[in-house]
């Protein structure tokens, strides 16, 4: 895990400036404390930055940016990529000869033997920038799921990215105008909705594509895979059992996978079955198991806290454990850092963010997460409500904008305003995904943003139709609501969170769940009578002797006491959270004052 950072100018005659990657480098310099390069080309119209993080191969032949033999290609690279070893293997059999054991060389040769289509040869969570000295370009790279963050900024002249946005208005030379539809974005969903982000002059690369930016040319942008097709397009399932197996087989091959480093490895353990799958998992493939948990002092002996089980689990398995407990004091006194650390607004991560402080703070670089599991095996509530809403609303659909009108009013003062919406948004995924998964509703949006911005960003988010057009209205329910969660609130909330949270602490989380190959081995049964659930992949995980308690605990989710903590105000946990969203809005760069 790193940081990395690219200015090009691609369209004039600018020269690079060693301040302004010295700058982002760095904004990003917790990302990677155990180095720093910076290379510009001899005519300085490319430069690259690096922060590392130093996980695989721990010499100075890992450091980057990182060199050709014949120095004409160049790779700055944030991730990890979990095939790498298979890679060089095929590589040196091409006649390819490597002078590290690092998974960034991988890139440099993958890049000489399959040009811009090498992406399709990875796997891992992964973020580049490659310079092609003879083709005079620069290669930008971001895996399927959009695990690593990558933003850019491109004014038809000059290419810059980094792994953060601060980052880069750190460095400046980019537009810091508002973005409407990032400003919509944040108060519909609690962040913000990919490619936006807050700044006009800034957008994320979109998860499983390349942008090529050559010399003189227009920049192409290729998407190489995207996820949301791959759960509502599948190949053809095998039969049940066939299936059942390759799934075992490919749980424990991710998690295997991701457990590879030249570093100990933890594991972030709850009382969910997701963790306590890959904790299990992760067991029969190391001596060393230590485990983290976070617990609350406002949830201590209450059905929320989750320490109790944690602990007898990883008692079970033989793991070094450690439970961490974080109190309303120790929230007020890092709130500063969080939001310094914060690199977009979001109404979550704090969890992450202390858990991640933990890990850091006994020695460990790599973390594993359970993250992913309930957008893979459907543990979410909205795998039941998005479906529900939808044969609800569908036969009152002409009631809609006239229901809400009358009913708001009413139905405002017992419960929430979601449900005046439920015929006027609820007959299409979209708009049951916005009335399951929204924060503000679109018709309150005018009491906190400011009318012609309001304006401007829904008409360029269009987040209904946006995703009605996604999802045909004849997919079914299950795998439609994974693609949304996977997509979305996954994608936008969860893994960005995780990557801001754990880098403030130098951390690299990994999420075996998180995985394409494991993705197509559970898509069949996406589209089947009976999706795997969470039994299906502790039995995998535990050889089907899953500890009873875990079997009949119910789902309480992993909340904080944020609202408690902030004391802003009482009364629902949905005005906890807008409270939450508004304060954190508030300590953005370049916050309108809306």
């Amino acid at each position: 895990m790193c940081g990395i950072a690219a200015l090009f100018h691609y369209n004039n005659g600018a020269s690079v400036t060693h301040d302004w990657l010295q700058s982002v480098n760095q904004r990003q310099q917790p990302r990677g404390p155990d180095g720093e390069g910076i290379w510009m080309s001899q005519d300085a119209s490319i430069g690259l930055g690096h922060r590392r993080l130093a996980i695989i191969d721990l010499s100075e032949r890992g450091a980057q940016p990182m060199a050709s033999e014949d120095g004409k290609l160049r790779v700055v690279f944030n991730g990890e990529i979990y095939n790498h070893r298979e890679l060089r293997g095929d590589l040196e059999a091409r006649g390819h000869r490597f002078y590290s054991d690092s998974d960034t060389e991988v890139l440099l040769h993958l890049y000489r033997e399959f040009g811009t289509e090498m992406c399709t040869h990875l796997r891992g969570m992964y973020a580049f920038a490659l310079w092609d000295e003879t083709r005079r370009g620069l290669l930008l790279a971001r895996d399927p799921y959009g695990i690593k963050p990558l933003y850019y900024a491109d004014d038809g002249r000059t290419l810059r990215a980094a792994s953060q946005v601060k980052a880069l208005l750190a460095a400046g030379g980019v537009d810091t105008s508002p973005e409407p539809a990032g400003h919509v974005g944040f108060f519909l969903w609690g962040c913000v909705p990919e490619p936006f982000t807050l700044y006009k002059g800034i957008r994320a690369l979109a998860p499983g594509s390349t942008l090529w930016v050559q010399r003189g040319e227009k920049p192409q942008h290729t998407i190489f895979c995207d996820i949301v097709r791959e759960i509502i397009h599948p190949s053809p399932s095998t039969r049940s059992q066939e299936a059942r197996d390759s799934f075992a087989q490919a749980l424990e091959d991710s998690v295997r996978r991701h457990l590879v480093a030249d570093v100990p490895v933890g594991v972030f353990l709850s009382a969910g079955l997701d963790s306590t799958a890959i904790a299990a998992l992760a067991s029969q493939h190391s001596a060393d198991l230590r485990t983290f948990t976070l617990g609350f002092e406002e949830y201590r002996g209450t059905q929320a806290d989750e320490t109790p089980l944690a602990e007898s689990v990883a008692r079970s398995l033989g793991a070094s454990h450690t439970t961490r407990w974080v109190r309303g004091g120790d929230f007020e006194n890092e709130l500063e850092t969080v939001l310094n650390a914060m690199d977009q607004p979001s109404i979550d991560g704090v969890n992450t963010y202390f858990v991640s402080k933990a890990a850091s703070e006994s020695g460990l670089k790599v973390a594993l997460s359970g993250l992913g599991g309930d957008e893979l095996l459907g543990g979410y509530p909205s795998f039941r409500h998005v479906p529900a809403i939808r044969r609800l609303a569908g036969p009152f659909r002409r009631l809609g904008k006239a229901f809400r009108i009358v009913t708001l009013p009413v139905i405002r003062r017992f419960t929430s305003p979601k449900y005046a919406g439920l015929f006027e948004y609820g007959h299409s995924y979209g708009g049951a995904y916005l009335l399951r998964r929204g924060l503000y509703m679109p018709w309150e949006l005018p009491g906190v943003l400011d009318p012609d911005l309001l304006r401007q960003g829904w008409r360029e988010l269009d987040p209904v139709a946006r995703i009605d057009r996604q999802l045909p209205t004849e997919t079914a329910p299950f795998p439609a609501v994974a693609a949304l969660e996977s997509s979305r609130y996954m994608r936008n909330m969860l893994l960005r969170d995780a990557d801001w949270a754990s880098m403030a602490h130098s951390l690299e989380i990994r999420v075996p769940l998180v995985d394409l190959d494991l993705l197509r081995a559970v898509v069949p049964f996406m589209h089947t009578p009976s999706p795997l659930d969470k039994q299906a992949m502790a039995g995998c995980a535990w050889k089907g002797k899953v500890p009873e308690a875990l079997v009949n605990r119910p789902k309480t989710g992993f909340s904080i006491p944020v609202r408690e903590w902030l004391r802003k105000e009482t009364g629902s946990g949905e005005r906890g959270l807008r409270s939450w969203a508004r304060f954190v809005y508030q300590q953005c760069p370049g916050y309108p004052g809306a």
